[in-house]
């Protein structure tokens, strides 16, 4: 289990025992209803010509688009980031806006802000008890058309800025720029999203949300306006993000994208090395521990500007610090295209335990999705050890500097993964978090299983102790609330561990990998770098599967629902005193339907499988298997290798007396 997930419910153990202090062991709702589970309505609205029926974006489906450019300076003595913006802001919708909305996700850490009311104590968001001038200092707004000075008004409430303008923005492609200067304080740590840490060797600064972005206007909402309280993370739009980093030269930077200008940051040593590595499947040390240092291993000037680029991306972010080792291998894409694997991190982390492993975890992580889903779309993929459990954005990921052993796999590898969730597919993860941080903990499994011959291979689960534990909890909260509605203790069964094995029980028991892989793999090109919204992805499977699943979608997704089947009758049928059929009776006690997975035993020790798709709960509460045997059995098991999430397995078997 990664860093991330540690952070956030520590273990399998842990989750089961919050399970039981928060009621699991109430009495759960009972009754199977097929009427429910199987009700017609669940799809309540017709695709459009936005959205398809079909799961996909529809012929006339439009996003706005944004661009940035940036040039950004850290004061190291103040732990502070000064910038100067421009904002071109691409109205592709039919709608006129006569105002804009802005996303100011660093007003979290004002004292004032509405997330710091009503961030628990002891949290992992917010932050986290640190006193200090937080939040965004703008100035010198302006709006432009066509490089024309427009009239509007302004005001900040929290972490949102609504621009009113006095003429809206046109239809169907007006464009507008919008330029500021601001500033902000790096908390120390920032939601576990941003921070900056002392390392022996030098301060570690890891930025993200670091520029006010555009709030994201859509077909399902409007303007998606919730602010930022500390749980739900992003949802933005694309473009190409251009932006610069002024830092002192002692420093290596280190950003999402492609590095633009290696020959003025690196010295001539690293710059060889650079480029040694872009050819190279093995790690090349660019900056080695020893000259960590060495002040010979920086030029010899005040400060240095990084520059870097990231075309169709959603985000930005960057780490800068003179305490950093940097490492760097090649990244083989399916289509014969390179990207660089890098990792930047302090000496403390180094070692072949720790992150000297990183660029060999970069690599494979990112070449193992690529082939098996979509094919990784940056330059570089750059790993971070900085204060931080683990979080992600387009090329670059900030992972715990403290991460030892397989744990440093862990982390890399899902923060990479979230590539593909939500960096490729744009989903908004401040409404449906499950809709990145589930999906990704599903693919992550495929990856360690992939990953140098099974070093990292997960061991098979126990369902039934998850079924009885952690489903259908009374107090669990439902996987569709946002993730700022749930108990922080449910985040983590809710956004990670219960939709991630709920792909896995689609993939492995309900539609078999073949194809499963072929829908989700259609999903996920369909909507690359667009914005599906939980139904659409719904419909999507359902489509590309060729299978009406919207029992599925109900019962795991939608609702808390348990599953418990029983062994309620075996009898054998006889002809002429012979026996000739076991009739095995299974009964659907709870509102989950599943399928059957059965195994027999006959006298003479013969053992089969027997297995029987979900539809057989369509309308039914019970169902007779009828299973073709001249002897009589000796035991039946539902589910002996406990894949399904079964609440009650007391009631799985029958023995012959």
């Amino acid at each position: 289990m990664n860093e991330k997930l540690a952070r956030i419910f520590g273990s399998l153990g842990m989750l089961l025992a919050l399970a039981v202090s928060a009621g699991a062991q109430e009495t759960p709702q009972k009754g199977y209803s097929y009427q429910d589970a199987f009700s017609p309505l669940f799809y309540t609205q017709n695709g459009n010509e936005y959205r398809s029926a079909s799961g996909y974006p529809g012929p006339k489906y439009w996003q706005n688009r944004v661009d940035y450019q940036i040039r950004a300076e850290l004061n190291e003595a103040k732990n502070l980031v000064t910038a100067s913006m421009t904002i071109t802001y691409k109205n592709n919708s039919p709608d006129k806006l006569p105002f804009l909305w802005l996303q100011l996700d660093q007003n979290l850490f004002a004292d004032s802000s509405r997330g710091n009311a009503i961030i628990p104590a002891k949290s992992r968001y917010g932050a986290q008890g640190e006193k200090f001038d937080g939040g965004y200092k703008i100035s010198n707004l302006t709006v432009l058309r066509k490089g024309k000075a427009l009239k509007f008004n302004r005001i900040i409430e929290d972490t949102r800025m609504q621009i009113r303008l006095d003429e809206p923005m046109q239809a169907e492609g007006d464009v507008l720029t919008i330029k500021m200067d601001y500033s902000f304080v790096i908390p120390k740590e920032g939601s576990d999203r941003l921070s900056h840490v002392t390392t022996k060797n030098g301060e570690v600064y890891a930025v993200a949300q670091w520029f006010p972005r555009m709030s994201v206007y859509d077909d399902v909402l409007g303007w998606n306006t919730l602010p930022y309280w500390g749980a739900g993370e992003f949802y933005t739009e694309y473009g190409d993000i251009n932006f610069e980093i002024t830092a002192p030269a002692s420093h290596i930077v280190m950003g999402g994208g492609e590095l633009l200008n290696p020959k003025e940051v690196f010295t001539a040593a690293q710059l060889k090395r650079w480029e040694e590595a872009k050819q190279s499947d093995k790690t090349v040390h660019v900056r080695t521990e020893a000259e960590v240092t060495d002040p010979a291993s920086r030029p010899s000037k005040e400060k240095l500007t990084w520059k870097f680029r990231i075309n169709n991306a959603r985000d930005a972010a960057w780490a800068s610090s003179k305490a950093f080792v940097l490492d760097a291998a090649r990244i083989n894409l399916p289509s014969g295209n390179k990207s660089l694997a890098v990792s930047a991190h302090p000496v403390e982390s180094n070692g072949q335990d720790a992150y000297g492993r990183g660029v060999e975890y970069v690599k494979a992580s990112i070449e193992h999705y690529s082939k098996m889903w979509y094919e990784y779309p940056y330059a570089m993929a750059v790993n971070v050890g900085a204060a931080i459990g683990g979080m992600e954005y387009p090329g670059i990921v900030f992972c715990s500097w403290k991460a030892k052993g397989q744990s440093v796999w862990g982390v890399i590898d899902h923060e990479f993964g979230h590539t593909w969730f939500p960096m490729i597919v744009g989903s908004n993860e401040r409404k449906y978090g499950w809709m990145d941080e589930g999906f990704n903990t599903f693919i992550n499994g495929l990856s360690s299983d992939a990953f140098n011959n099974g070093e990292y291979k997960e061991r098979p689960m126990n369902m039934h102790v998850v079924g009885a534990r952690l489903i259908g909890n009374p107090n669990g909260d439902k996987m569709m609330l946002i993730p700022d509605g749930m108990a922080e203790r449910n985040i983590g069964v809710n956004l990670y561990f219960k939709p991630g094995m709920g792909l896995k029980l689609l993939r492995d028991q309900i539609l078999g990998p073949d194809r499963f892989d072929y829908a989700f793999r259609q999903y996920i090109k369909h909507w690359a770098y667009k914005h599906p919204t939980p139904f659409d992805f719904f419909r999507a499977m359902d489509n590309g599967a060729g299978e009406e699943l919207s029992w599925f979608w109900r019962g795991w997704f939608i609702e808390n629902w348990k599953m418990d089947q029983a062994v309620t009758d075996v009898a054998a049928v006889k002809e002429n005193g012979a026996v000739k059929q076991i009739n095995i009776t299974v009964t659907n006690l709870d509102k989950l339907p599943m399928p059957i997975i059965l195994q027999v035993k006959t006298k003479s020790g013969k053992t089969d499988r027997i297995k029987v798709a979900a539809d057989v709960w369509m309308r039914n509460t019970k169902w007779t298997i009828r299973y073709p045997s001249s002897e009589e059995l000796v035991s039946v098991v539902l589910d002996p290798d406990k894949v399904l999430p079964d609440a009650n397995e007391e009631n799985n078997s029958w023995t012959a007396k």
